[in-house]
């Protein structure tokens, strides 16, 4: 095998995780961004005016209270009866922002449609400003509406890009997961190549076995040696032969046997 495909296989072997994970990601947030429904976002703008002139700082103070208020139960109450929604709901679907050097309440309201998005934040601004003017006097300040909502003409969420990114920046995250996984599990084993005995693709050496050790060489004994011991056989035989026979038979089988020794 060449050696650009070894390394495209040693590559797919190490990186299919991330390479799996990632389109799969993606293609799960390219589903939810089909079957979510689609959610609408309109804002509205109020205006803190001091009655005094040079009095901008206070104004830009009150905008900050008042902002907070925007999402409060006494400002929520009198909205829910123009919008058909409860308070409750209310408090998930509208937030008020403040800008901390410009006193403007920015009005955010959120709906399944369009104009519905736009009649609430127009509803709770409505609101805020009848709240707060009660007590102009005591304030110094008034709240006037400086542009109503306007319904937008296309949903906020889902956004099909977005949400084809979530998915794959966790496809990758779940995938580089994956992979430190398995690099911990086979720590310390060296990544062989296909078809060779070596991580380096090169031929393994062959193992060596170790050396028999060699025999020792038998010496000869002496002939002066051999003859006692032939000899002395051929004694042990020779009762046991004639332990068989009778004994006139075994005499002789003896005195043959002894004499054949001898030589």
């Amino acid at each position: 095998m060449t050696t650009p495909r070894r390394t495209a296989r040693r590559l797919a072997r190490r990186w299919w995780p991330v390479a799996l994970a990632v389109p799969l990601g993606a293609a799960a947030g390219a589903g939810y961004a089909v079957v979510s429904h689609p959610s609408y976002s309109a804002s509205a703008y109020v205006l803190v005016v001091p009655q005094n002139p040079g009095e901008a700082a206070t104004a830009t103070n009150f905008a900050q209270a008042y902002g907070r208020l925007a999402g409060q139960p006494q400002v929520l109450a009198v909205a829910a009866g123009e919008t058909g929604h409860t308070r409750t709901e209310l408090e998930s679907l509208v937030h008020g922002t403040t800008s901390p050097d410009a006193p403007m309440i920015e009005i955010t309201g959120t709906g399944p449609r369009a104009q519905e998005a736009a009649r609430t934040a127009d509803a709770v601004a409505d609101s805020l400003v009848a709240f707060a003017n009660t007590s102009s006097k005591d304030t110094n300040v008034r709240l006037v509406t400086l542009a109503p909502a306007a319904a937008p003409d296309k949903p906020t969420t889902p956004s099909g890009k977005l949400d084809v990114a979530v998915g794959g920046a966790a496809g990758l995250l779940l995938g580089a997961l994956v992979m430190t996984t398995r690099r911990r599990g086979g720590a310390g084993a060296p990544e062989v190549a296909e078809g060779t005995g070596s991580p380096d693709g090169a031929a393994a050496p062959e193992s060596t076995a170790a050396p028999e050790p060699a025999e020792a060489p038998v010496t000869p004994r002496p002939r002066s040696e051999e003859q006692p011991a032939e000899a002395e056989e051929g004694a042990k035989a020779a009762p046991k032969a004639g332990a068989k026979s009778d004994p006139k038979t075994g005499a002789k089988a003896g005195a043959k046997a002894a004499a054949g020794s001898g030589r």
